[in-house]
């Protein structure tokens, strides 16, 4: 049981931190981005290619996947949503943008990167063994990162004057706006601030499961059932969100295994009847 708990602890902490890029954009910026995925699978081979192929200390390369996606993030935010949020009568329009966009960096990672599978060398060698629990020693380091980054990332919100403008965006964009809060500054600095999350969480999973170019949109997925279990463009049902979703993997995997690999078929079925009863999720509330 332990070993459940822990292994559902270790996945809900990376997944909390993809479901908060997610829904931070969505929070902002009513735009579903549908690219997010691909922004993961580009900072994990970012670190791939820092860490694993120029030798670089981990560290180092985070922070390089981190600061490559805001700076992707921010251009794609500028360059691409805000003219068309600008012009666009009907909000369908960024929807198709972010498929768009989605497709277009799904055909970048391939031609760039191919499709061979890369991983790279272990952060930490070892594992931690009790009576009740195997774990190992990367796999402790990296959820203490990930729980580390989500309590950096809400008291950014919570205390910053950027994170305090983004709420109040959040909440009420016109208010906001007429409050002298400049609005395209802070979107772009909030989807800046998502991809750059999106980034981080690749960039620590690829020394765990590795990284290719066809994972973009299953991870997409993920994050997408996280907001929706959580409530759409809540920061705090993001979080629980992604711990709930890993530890129903974690028990899935762990009592469903027998039944061949039909872990997610349940968990789908499962989010069908709690979205029919909970429309809004946990912690959301009716659009509009």
């Amino acid at each position: 049981m332990a070993q459940v708990i822990v292994n559902g602890l270790y996945l809900g902490a990376q997944y909390a931190l993809i479901a908060l890029g997610l829904t931070l954009i969505f929070a902002l910026m009513n735009v579903l981005n549908f690219a997010h995925g691909q922004m993961y699978v580009f900072g994990g081979f970012i670190t791939y290619y820092t860490y694993g192929q120029l030798g670089l200390p981990f560290a180092v390369a985070l922070l390089a996947s981190g600061a490559t996606l805001a700076a992707v993030g921010a251009l794609i935010e500028k360059f691409l949503f805000r003219p068309v949020i600008r012009r666009s009568i009907r909000e369908e329009s960024t929807m198709l943008l972010a498929a768009a966009v989605a497709f277009f960096l799904d055909a970048v990672i391939l031609l760039v990167f191919g499709e061979k599978q890369r991983g790279v060398p272990k952060i930490i060698n070892g594992v931690f063994l009790s009576d009740t629990l195997i774990m190992p020693y990367d796999r402790l380091l990296i959820g203490a990162v990930a729980l580390v980054m989500i309590a950096m990332f809400m008291l950014f919100m919570q205390y910053t004057k950027p994170g305090r403008a983004m709420r109040a965006l959040a909440q009420d964009r016109v208010a906001a706006q007429l409050m002298g809060v400049r609005v395209d500054r802070y979107s772009m600095i909030g989807f800046a601030l998502g991809a750059m999350l999106a980034g981080v969480v690749g960039g620590l999973l690829v020394a765990i499961t590795g990284v290719n170019s066809g994972i973009g949109g299953p991870i997409s997925v993920k994050a997408f059932m996280m907001v929706m279990i959580g409530g759409a463009g809540v920061v705090g049902g993001a979080i629980a969100g992604g711990f709930i979703l890993g530890m129903l993997e974690s028990v899935g995997l762990s009592v469903l295994h027998a039944y061949g690999d039909i872990t997610y078929l349940v968990i789908f079925i499962a989010l069908i009847v709690f979205l029919s009863i909970r429309p809004n999720g946990l912690m959301g509330k009716p659009w509009g």
